[in-house]
């Protein structure tokens, strides 16, 4: 991985300071390669977040944008602000980092691609796990012939929110459910994995909690490349099968010893995030003995190595691990699994 080339640290800004966006501060303060040095949220808790850390706050991202001078923003506002604020970040010639997901709706999310492309300017797409040392090894497994071609998928995202999370009114609504939430991820691991998804078949229910937002998702992929995958997600669920607890990538989620992503070929599977590798060393088929194999790797907070590629992203040193236009097709995706589980169809991407 390249290095930033001057020993400074590159200024940023840090736009919502909801849970991800103090998550980002924090990394961003401790970080050799990002500084932050401004935030903007309307909220008091903000202000005195900002206060309490020695930076400027300020109300408005557009006071922010005409009076910090910042290399990047990255943008962790409500959803439905992401466009808004990276419109007004690209008017100002800024790069723009913007949480998952990229936009609402994929019309939005293409405003936001074609206005960065106009303007020559980096727009990243926060789908941190690209950059776990777990997912960057499966990457490079899977490129080096270890599975074959992909023939079956599957992921599970199931856990518990407890009560005092579904308080925030927009969390029982559409859009706050497990699928635009923590499916994405599994969506954007696969895509990244696999390849793209052709189609998508899903079912969605809200039998638990009687929310308007669906509490659990099963979904059928249909891959380009032919494979089929299947990801069950549920946040009312009491269970550890999920990436972020089988990862522990951040220190508030007990880590599970388990897998949560299987990946199934013509010559070998793999497991993620434990790296087992399985397949036949000698005669192939079901009566004959695999063999297990584990990659050990040494962990890395995925949010680190995110400002950092950051950095080198906007310095021209590293093209975007996960772009603008990689942002807006696993929203396509996620988006086509809540259109099949309303219309019972099966549903291809639109973008």
């Amino acid at each position: 991985m390249a290095e930033s080339r001057t020993v400074a640290r590159m200024p940023i800004a840090i736009v919502g300071l909801g849970g991800i966006g103090r998550a980002h501060f924090l990394h961003a303060l401790s970080s050799s390669h990002v500084a932050p040095v401004a935030v903007a949220d309307p909220t008091d808790a903000a202000r005195a977040f900002a206060q309490a850390h020695g930076v400027p706050w300020f109300a408005d991202h557009r006071d922010l944008l005409a009076t910090a001078h910042v290399n990047a923003v990255i943008v962790a506002t409500p959803n439905g602000a992401h466009v808004s604020v990276g419109l007004d970040c690209i008017a100002r010639g800024i790069a723009v980092l913007v949480e998952k997901p990229i936009a609402d709706t994929v019309a939005e999310a293409r405003r936001l691609c074609d206005a960065a492309a106009a303007a020559n300017l980096p727009l990243l797409v926060g789908h941190q796990r690209r950059h776990s040392p777990y997912v960057r090894r499966a990457r490079q497994l899977i490129d080096d012939g270890v599975v074959g071609r992909p023939v079956s998928i599957v992921a599970m995202a199931t856990w518990l929110k407890p009560d005092p999370y579904f308080e925030m009114e927009w969390r029982r609504q559409p859009g706050g459910g497990p699928v635009l939430i923590n499916l994405i991820h599994d969506i954007d691991m696969l895509r990244h994995l696999v390849g793209e998804v052709a189609s998508v078949q899903a079912m969605a229910s809200n039998a638990i909690r009687g929310f308007a937002v669906e509490d659990t998702a099963a979904v059928i992929l249909r891959f380009a490349n032919g494979a089929l995958g299947t990801v069950a997600g549920s946040d009312a669920a009491v269970a550890p099968w999920n990436y972020d607890l089988a990862a522990g990538e951040a220190a508030h989620y007990p880590q599970q010893d388990i897998d949560s992503m299987f990946i199934s070929g013509t010559e070998g599977s793999i497991t993620l995030p434990r790296l087992s590798v399985w397949r036949y060393r000698g005669a192939r088929g079901w009566h004959d003995p695999l063999t297990e194999e584990r990659t050990a790797v040494h962990r890395h907070d995925p949010y680190v190595e995110q400002l950092r590629h950051l950095r080198a992203v906007v310095e021209g040193g590293e093209s975007p691990l996960c772009g603008g236009i990689d942002g807006l097709r696993t929203l396509a995706v996620t988006r086509a699994v809540l259109a099949s589980a309303a219309s019972g169809q099966a549903v291809a991407p639109e973008a």
